[in-house]
């Protein structure tokens, strides 16, 4: 018997198509082509942040375009932030905060419905602070 926490991926199979209209819808984009600009700046940016094996992990899940952007990076060697992936979002896009944030949820909380919790768990304990709000997920906090 499974777990609430195990339920099977309703997303499997997703086409790269699928998975761009429904961040085209999520996002209030346009264009099917923003909506892929904006998917492929933030899918790089977060493997940037990841580990080869993290990476390969989540690539696992995501339809072939999708993860071949994200695999494509090399890590970064200094780890960013939830924010600090943000900001670095909006530079390399020409955005501001605001509208990086957007994106990044915009793109990531599609993902995390893509992935089994298990994987998206062990991508979020890889990553510092910050990241489970962009994924769609609260981010719980020891009192210290």
């Amino acid at each position: 018997m499974r777990s609430l926490r195990e339920q099977p991926r309703a997303t499997a199979g997703v086409t790269f198509e699928q998975m761009l209209e429904t961040i085209r819808y999520e996002g209030a984009y346009p264009t099917r082509e923003r909506a892929e600009t904006v998917t492929h700046a933030v899918l790089a940016g977060l493997g940037r942040q990841l580990s080869e094996d993290g990476r390969a992990g989540l690539a696992a899940c995501l339809p072939a375009e999708a993860a071949l952007t994200l695999t494509a990076q090399v890590r970064d060697p200094g780890p960013l932030t939830g924010w600090g992936f943000v900001k670095d979002l909006a530079v390399r896009t020409g955005g501001t905060p605001a509208t990086a944030r957007w994106d990044a949820g915009a793109v990531l909380a599609p993902v995390a419905r893509m992935v089994d919790s298990g994987q998206l768990d062990l991508v979020l304990a890889e990553l510092p602070s910050g990241y489970a709000l962009l994924f769609g997920r609260a981010e719980l906090v020891q009192a210290a």
